[in-house]
């Protein structure tokens, strides 16, 4: 697994996000044209590490509220190290609201041993294909967590519903694209993916007055 390569830019401020949205509406005048309205792009950026992919797991098929609650008791019990989680029982996890499924998924994780540090330097395709081995972390997490702990800046998660719905927006498709279609029509958007998918987010918030991601 080698270091990230030259076309492998790594999102760290505003001035990157403009930088990519500039080169996306010269190629592309549908995404020129939703820009107007749009206001600043949020840049996004989270922490990398265990924490967030427990973050990530927890947050799997519930509200945002709910999410938010678990989450705060996780934080709360000294939940958020795999050494703390290995030790914890199932009855302690599923005490602070985890499902049983979850915390099969959160010790899982625990036992993964990752090194997230490593994870800095890999492609995005080793980073997705470590994250992806974990049970519980499926390809959009790996994907989010790549464009967003990790700050990738040609990675892209065509099978978020926010960025399907978006696409048919923008493009004035018959239908939501599927995850293959979608992911085919961004290769057009390299090596910027992951702030077309910024722009759609924010096209779909827009629209829908409602947050595409939490």
């Amino acid at each position: 697994m080698g270091a990230p390569s030259v076309k492998e830019r790594v999102i760290k401020d505003d001035a990157c996000i403009a930088e990519g949205a500039a080169w996306l509406c010269a190629q592309e005048p549908r995404f020129a044209y939703v820009m107007t309205d749009l206001p600043r792009l949020p840049l996004r950026l989270k922490p990398d590490g265990f924490a967030e992919l427990l973050s990530a797991i927890v947050s799997q098929q519930v509200s945002v509220a709910s999410a938010n609650a678990i989450w705060g008791r996780l934080v709360q019990a000294g939940m958020t190290e795999p050494q703390a989680v290995s030790a914890a029982s199932e009855d302690d996890l599923k005490a602070l609201g985890l499902s049983r499924q979850k915390v099969r998924y959160a010790q899982a994780l625990a036992a993964a041993e990752i090194d997230f540090d490593a994870l800095r330097q890999m492609p995005a395709v080793d980073v997705i294909t470590t994250l992806t081995a974990v049970p519980g972390i499926g390809v959009w997490t790996a994907e989010i967590y790549a464009m967003f702990s990790l700050g990738r800046a040609d990675v892209f998660a065509p099978g978020d519903l926010a960025l399907q719905e978006a696409a048919r927006l923008i493009f004035e498709l018959p239908e939501r694209p599927k995850d293959r279609a979608l992911r085919e029509m961004a290769v057009a958007w390299s090596p910027w993916r992951s702030v077309a998918a910024r722009i759609m987010w924010a096209y779909y918030k827009q629209n829908k007055q409602r947050e595409g991601i939490r």
